[in-house]
């Protein structure tokens, strides 16, 4: 049986997940979004 997730990380991935879209939102509007998906490719390549 899986362990069940703790409130307070669920809020955390909830609130970080939503970060994560605005400021997606905000490079679209701004016309910056090749450097943003730049950066993003960079730091998987990094982190994974």
């Amino acid at each position: 049986m899986p362990r069940k997730k703790d409130p307070i990380s669920q809020t955390r991935s909830l609130l970080y997940g939503a970060v994560k879209f605005l400021g997606d939102l905000n490079t679209v509007r701004n016309g910056t979004i090749g450097k943003r998906i730049a950066r993003r490719a960079a730091g998987k390549r990094i982190w994974d």
